[in-house]
Parts: C-alpha cells; structure tokens; sequence
C-alpha cells in the first residue's frame, strides 16, 4: 500500500505540477519556491522535513555556483562578441572608404600609357656654321636610351646609389622606407629618401613638386601601376630618359653629352658614378659649377656599387682614382646662344616642338675672342668688364664676349648695354659731310669752338688749327667734329646713323657730333660692316635656319652708302689705323681701318674697325659707369681687337678694303670750312 501510497503521492504531486498553472494564475503563486521543489523527484519522496534535505541544498549551492561560473564566462562571450561584430563594421567600412579613396584617386591618375613623352618640353638645338650641334640652351632632351645598349655600370651606378632593391620591390619598398626611417632617426635629420626609382619616375613625370598626402597617393598607385604595366629594364631606361641631371639636361644622354661632349653609351664607369651623383642635388653638385662636390659624390657612388657587389673594390678604387674631365662652355658662348634664342622667340613665339637652328656662330673665332678679351682684364679690376663681338661684313655674327664671366652675369654687355661711343660716333659726322659734297683732303678748323656754353676741348687740350679732314678724323679732333656736324646738319648726322643701323636715341644737339647718345656695341659694329661690305646696309643676325620654320635669303636693308662715300669714309678709317688714335690696331700683314672712342671721364672705351674679311668691335669699361684710368679707345680696346684679329685672320686670304685703291668718285665742289679760334661755328657756311 505504501507502494502504491508513495505512487499515488508522486503522481497527484505530478498532477499538481501539471494542473497548477491551469488553476492558479496568481502572481504570489509564480513566486512560491515548491514550484523549484515540485520538479525535483529527491523533493517529492523526502519532503522538506526530511533528515536529507541539507545535502540538497548544499547541493543547489554547487549547482548556483556553477550556474554563476557559467553566466560570466558567457557575459565575457558576449562583449568579445559585440568587441569583434564591431570591429568588423569598421573594417568593412573602412574597406568600403578605401576602395573609394582608392577609386577616386586612379579615375584622376593620368594616363600611365604616356609615360615616354608626358612633360616633355620642347627641345632647342642651335649648329655651329659648320652644321656642328655645339650649342644648346634651355631644357635640353638627348636621344632616348635603352638600358640594355648601356654600359651595365651606367643602370647599376643609379641603382646602388637610389634604389639597392630596385629590382626586389614592386615599386614601393617597406624595407628601404623602414631603413631610410631609421637611418634618419639615428643621424638626426633627413639624410635618406624612401622614394624608390618607380615612385621617382611618376613623380617627376606625372605629378607636381607639392608635397601633399594627396600627392604621394598618386605616387604609390601610380608606382604599383607602372611595375605591373612594364618590367624592370623598361622602367629604369624610361627613368634615365626622363630624370633631371642638372645645367639644363634632362635624360642621361643629355647630361654625357653636356657635361662630358659624348653620348651616354660612351661614358667610363667615372662618369657614370658622376652622374648618378647628381641626382641628389643636380644644380649644387654640378662638375662644372662645383667639380670637387661632383667628385667626392661620385666616389661615394663607387662605394655603393661596390658594397651591392657591382663592381669589385679594386674597380671602384681605380675609377675613383681618375681625374675628372667637363666640356664647359668657353665664356661668351652663352651670350651668343642667349641673343640667338631672343631672336628666335621675337620671330615665332611660344615653342611647342623642337628645333633645330642654323647659326652663324664660328666656334674658332669664339675660342680667340674669349681667350683675348680674358687675357686682356686679366689682374685688372678696372676696367672690370668687357664686350666684343665679331661678323662677317654682311652681318652674321661670328662670335660674341658679352662680359668677362657668363656664369657670374649674363648681362649682355655687347646687345644690351647702352654706352656713350665717344669719338667711334665721328662715323657718322663725316658720313654726312661727305654726303654733302666735302672730300678727305678738304680742310677743317680745329679751334675753340662754343656752343651755348658748351666749349669741347681735345683730348691734349690743344687745338691744331686748320687741318684736313683726313688728318681731323685720324687724330679724332672734337671742335673739327662739331664745326662739321654743324655744317652737315644735326639731322643728317642723326640721319645717316639711323640709316646704318643705330635704334638707340640720339641727341638733338651738337654734342651728338662727340658720340654723348648711348649706343649698343653690336648696331655700332654693325653701322662699321656697311663700309666694309661696300656700302650695303647691315642688320647682325645669328640664325641662318630654323629647320622647316625659316631660311635665311637676305643679309641686309640694301645699299645704304653711295660708293663715293664709301671710298672716302674708308680712306678716313684706315688713316686711323696707319697714323692716328688707332695705331695700335694696325695688322702687320693685311689693311684695316677703324675708329677709337672714348667717353668723358673715360667711363666708355670703344675701337671698332674691320678688314676685308671680318668687322669686329670692343668695349672696356665698368657696369656702374665708374671712370677707369685713363683707358682710351686707342689704348686697351684697340690692343684687343688687334690681338684677337691677328689670331682670327691667321691663314685667311687678304682681301681688299672696299674703295681703297680705286678712284675716288668726284665731287662738284669741295668747299674749305673756316673759322677762327673762339669763333661759333658759322652756319653761313654752308655752300
């Protein structure tokens, strides 16, 4: 019965269990703890009187315990969860701005397929009159090269040098940027580049020299974007190519030809470390401007090729062991390049391709022009400049010093400087007078002359009296010269000069007669190439052709000077030479004639005088205008010219001086100007 009693008790407890909820729904009810006890069998059979009870609480305590253990573990689950759900989202929208970035910035990318001629600026190439390609300015782009057809130490110099794992990486190298970093951090500064050859190459082709993150974004993409587009020995040729070495060259053939006259598969394993040297500063580092910079940087370049196995130690240390050789321009090749370039762009403007212009420039004549006008200053301070410039009778230019150092000024003191001539102007005073009818041997008074207060004295102090014209010009005779500009008329004078070529302003008075309006050397050398061609008129010009652009087909304006005028003129010129202010121009085996000039306070001293051959003219003087010693027009001008023509006519031809030697053209009258010394010239004069 028991039995049954205690199955009986465990299923009405289990109906209990089951109906409770049906029949009591109060809240206090759902509180109860035999709710707990009902569903357990051990509470059922034992009840809570029972001697077993303790164990089973003890026992709910174990489980509680377990129960917390386990909500913990499960609280520590949930944040690690929410933790990695959240990162997650940022990661996914990090990703998604990312690829956004990344996006915007290769739709702005240019176009990578341009990447041999992007930038690239038009080339200028000027020839020598022999056809030679000896002179170049501005940017300057040699031929293409391919790195394979190099030297191997040409690629190997800039790879050790700029970008040891040049051919490890894949266009941006997180271990050269991690040394560059560290290598900056140790020595306190900047003292290496984490850029390699690829990010070089879209930069200097394709970007700005901002710095920007913007900027090195498009640099990495368009890095990673190259190496996948081209292999290795594309992309360092197209680097070689493009790259900046300094002085104007663009391109490794460039700077092998500008720096050592040779294209860049010619260059010795010195002068291709050389070269890679200048990359870390290409205007500083230049052999020509700084050779021993240039020297200690490309023997830091061997260290390095040697150090990446390149070459061996032995090699390094024989090429460092070389001397180093430049071509560098003889000084005054420059100001010749830079007048024929601003001819060119007067005549076409904006460049947009290259060009390749025929010059009249003869480097010979360049070489004796330079060395004679650096011979003459040399020890001197004063005078501290000097110009010549050289052509052929017919106005092309020969050669041209426009100032003792190109690369200290390059201030043109033969086509920019304006100079008073002096006495050189008398050209076109006694032009004019024979214009008007008066001949050599007419004579002239040489005697205190005033002209509202203006009282010119010679160069002694003394006055001569009635001479002849001849012997007035050869001893350059100022009251002579404004008693005949006088009488030939102020504007005639300034006539005849503007006829032969003078643009500059010229003064309205008499003083005009005494060369006190500044004047260009090179027009005035130019007025003085009329009588030595005959009488043509001259304009100085340095392009023969630009190809496919411009053909030179005429040298001047036409005949300016009657050949009369010519004949006497020259007559007068050469008296100069053989006995007046010029004797020290005189050539000892061919004739010439000239004329000297000297300003006051001897701030200007000219001679400018030609041969059959060649017209030359030279100034000496100072940039501020300051008096120098007593230098005359007779003295060191005339030296120069003499010395640089003696050496420019060796082995040349002797060709006669227009007029000389032939008839003189007659004259319907000529007249004898008179006067007395205080006297004002006499316009009544006039025939």
């Amino acid at each position: 019965m028991a039995r049954r009693g205690d199955k009986t008790g465990r299923s009405g407890a289990g109906q209990r269990r089951r109906g409770g909820p049906r029949l009591r729904k109060g809240a206090g009810d759902e509180k109860k703890p035999a709710s707990r006890t009902a569903i357990s069998p051990a509470g059922a059979l034992g009840g809570r009187s029972s001697g077993k009870a303790a164990p089973k609480r003890k026992s709910s305590r174990r489980t509680r315990g377990r129960r917390g253990r386990a909500g913990g573990s499960g609280a520590r689950r949930s944040v690690l969860r929410r933790l990695l759900s959240g990162i997650a989202v940022v990661g996914v929208w990090g990703l998604i701005a990312l690829i956004a970035v990344l996006a915007y910035f290769s739709y702005t990318l240019p176009d990578v397929e341009r990447v041999a001629d992007s930038g690239r600026k038009p080339g200028i190439f000027l020839n020598d009159v022999d056809g030679n390609p000896v002179l170049a300015k501005g940017d300057l782009y040699g031929d293409p090269v391919d790195v394979a057809r190099l030297p191997p130490y040409v690629p190997r110099a800039i790879v050790a040098i700029e970008d040891r794992r040049f051919y490890e990486h894949d266009g941006i190298d997180p271990i050269g940027l991690a040394r560059a970093l560290w290598v900056n951090i140790v020595e306190g500064g900047v003292r290496q580049g984490g850029s390699t050859i690829t990010q070089q190459l879209a930069k200097n082709v394709f970007l700005t020299p901002e710095r920007s993150i913007e900027r090195k974004i498009r640099e990495a993409l368009l890095a990673f974007w190259l190496e996948w587009r081209y292999d290795k020995n594309h992309i360092i040729s197209l680097y070689l190519n493009r790259v900046y070495f300094g002085s104007g060259a663009y391109g490794i053939d460039a700077a092998a030809r500008r720096f050592f006259s040779k294209p860049a598969g010619e260059v010795d394993l010195w002068e291709a470390a050389v070269l890679a040297g200048l990359l870390k500063a290409p205007s500083r580092l230049s052999p020509v401007v700084n050779p021993a910079g240039a020297g200690e940087r490309g023997r830091l370049v061997l260290r390095a090729m040697a150090d990446a196995g390149f070459i061996s130690a032995e090699q390094a240390e024989n090429a460092a062991a070389s001397t180093l050789r430049t071509s560098t321009e003889p000084d005054g090749r420059g100001y010749f390049a830079d007048w024929v370039l601003a001819q060119v762009d007067r005549r076409m403007g904006l460049v947009d391709r290259d060009l390749r212009i025929a010059t009249t420039f003869d480097p010979g004549l360049q070489r004796i022009a330079a060395e004679t006008a650096a011979a003459a200053l040399a020890g001197r301070s004063n005078p501290s400049q000097v110009a010549l410039v050289a052509m052929s009778p017919d106005g092309a230019v020969r050669a041209m010093v426009g100032g003792r150092d190109y690369g200290a000024s390059q201030f043109n003191r033969a086509t920019q400087a304006v100079r008073q001539p002096g006495s050189a102007f008398k050209l076109f005073v006694y032009m004019a007078a024979l214009e008007r009818g008066l001949h050599p041997d007419d004579i002239v008074t040489d005697a205190r002359v005033d002209v509202g207060g203006w009282a010119p004295r010679n160069f002694d102090g003394r006055f001569r009296g009635s001479v002849t014209m001849r012997e007035a010009f050869a001893q350059s005779l100022n009251a002579a010269a404004v008693r005949l500009a006088d009488r030939a008329g102020r504007a005639r004078v300034a006539e005849a000069a503007r006829r032969l070529g003078i643009a500059s302003e010229l003064a309205g008075d008499l003083t005009i007669a005494l060369g006190s309006s500044g004047v260009r050397l090179i027009e005035l050398t130019g007025a003085y190439a009329a009588f030595a061609n005959g009488g043509a008129g001259v304009i100085p010009y340095g392009v023969q052709e630009i190809a496919g652009v411009f053909q030179r087909t005429g040298t001047g304006a036409g005949e300016a000077v009657a050949p009369g005028v010519v004949a006497s003129m020259n007559d007068l010129l050469m008296a100069v030479v053989t006995e007046g202010t010029g004797k020290a121009a005189r050539l000892a085996d061919r004739p010439a004639a000239g004329k000297t000039g000297t300003s006051q306070s001897f701030r200007d001293a000219f001679f400018v005088g030609f041969t059959g051959n060649l017209v030359a003219g030279v100034w000496v003087g100072n940039d501020d205008g300051a008096p120098m010693d007593e230098v005359t027009g007779g003295g060191l001008p005339a030296r120069i010219w003499h010395d640089f023509m003696t050496a420019a006519h060796e082995g040349a031809p002797v060709r006669p001086i227009p007029g000389i030697g032939s008839r003189k053209a007659p004259y319907p009258f000529r007249p004898r100007i008179t006067g007395s010394a205080g006297a004002r010239p006499d316009p009544s004069n006039d025939p």
